[in-house]
């Protein structure tokens, strides 16, 4: 079969397959406070359904799975679901991206079933502050879950932090400094416009130099360091002598769309090639088709453009193609 290839040359051996458009939490930069509409769970596609499409992908060049929501863990039965793709001939790796809310008590679980790595969404480590930016999210909970995940021997375990100007990022170096002696994988994100362009968020955007400023403001000596579990996208650094890492991942100021690797899969079937831009295939309506399936992949990467333009919605420019209405929550982490 074709490998899972684009127009520009970039080879995608990497899905990440959102298992449900709901979440136990609301992020301020992943869904608005009210007026949500979710797909009916018949929308929703089944893990069976699933199965057949990476048994499709797995002989096209796919090895890595990523499931994401909404919220994962708020899907029934999810071990179910791993179990079913560790047993998928050619995927190696499969991760889970979660809020890490009911981590504590399933993360053994998970593991057993063939989880291989996670990561955790965690903008705060004050609790205050945490239960504002989730809009009434416990962080103790998410602690409890990251010591589970470490328990379980899941590695490695990356913290995602979203950074948001005037609301987090005096919290760059506490976030730093659980590095210093904890394995863990920080990374700082770039607060992106996706379904949300709004004079809001590009109040809230701030550039990830502003991590290296608080490093040389603390006087700490940095280093240059192999990313952890993969050839993803974020820069990564290690203060020197420390057991962890942080990175930074700048999806806005320094896009890294010569390198993408991934296509994603929403909730109720369609494939996005790009992150950012509209253009959909619905792949449920055939799957149980190989040959239709694969096609339906092959098509979506042959209209993928060659790069986003989310700096030119931060400079309020015009755009090549129409951005996703989609918010985060819908598409998938």
């Amino acid at each position: 079969m074709d490998l899972l290839q684009d127009p520009f040359g970039r080879i995608h051996d990497y899905i990440r397959i959102s298992v449900t458009d709901r979440c136990n939490l609301r992020c301020v930069y992943c869904m608005p406070e009210d007026g949500m509409e979710f797909a009916p769970h018949e929308d929703i596609m089944t893990f069976e359904e699933i199965t057949q499409i990476l048994k499709v992908l797995a002989p096209m060049g796919l090895r890595k799975v990523r499931l994401t929501g909404g919220e994962p863990m708020v899907r029934k039965d999810l071990d179910q679901l791993i179990t079913m793709i560790s047993a998928i001939d050619g995927i190696d790796d499969i991760a889970l991206t979660t809020n890490a809310v009911f981590l504590e008590k399933k993360a053994q679980l998970l593991k057993n079933a063939g989880l291989t790595r996670i990561n955790i969404s965690l903008d705060s480590l004050r609790p205050d502050r945490f239960s504002m930016i989730t809009r009434g999210g416990d962080v103790n909970k998410v602690l409890k879950g990251i010591e589970a995940a470490e328990a379980a021997g899941l590695d490695p375990i990356k913290l995602n932090v979203v950074l948001m100007k005037g609301i987090n990022d005096d919290e760059i170096k506490d976030f730093i400094a659980l590095t210093q002696h904890s394995p863990l994988h920080v990374r700082f994100i770039e607060y992106m416009p996706i379904g949300h362009a709004t004079d809001s968020w590009r109040k809230s955007y701030l550039p990830l130099s502003t991590v290296l400023d608080a490093c040389h403001e603390a006087g700490w000596e940095v280093e240059n360091t192999p990313g952890p579990g993969g050839n993803g996208p974020s820069e990564n650094r290690r203060l020197k002598g420390a057991k962890g890492t942080f990175g930074l991942i700048h999806p806005v100021s320094e896009h890294f769309c010569d390198n993408c690797n991934r296509l994603r899969l929403t909730a109720d079937g369609h494939i996005k090639a790009c992150l950012y831009w509209s253009d959909e295939y619905n792949v449920r309506k055939v799957v149980g088709d190989r040959e239709a399936t694969a096609a339906m992949f092959l098509k979506a990467l042959g209209n993928k453009p060659k790069n986003h333009e989310m700096a030119l919605a931060l400079e309020e420019k015009a755009q090549s193609h129409t951005p996703t209405v989609r918010r985060m929550s819908q598409i998938g982490g």
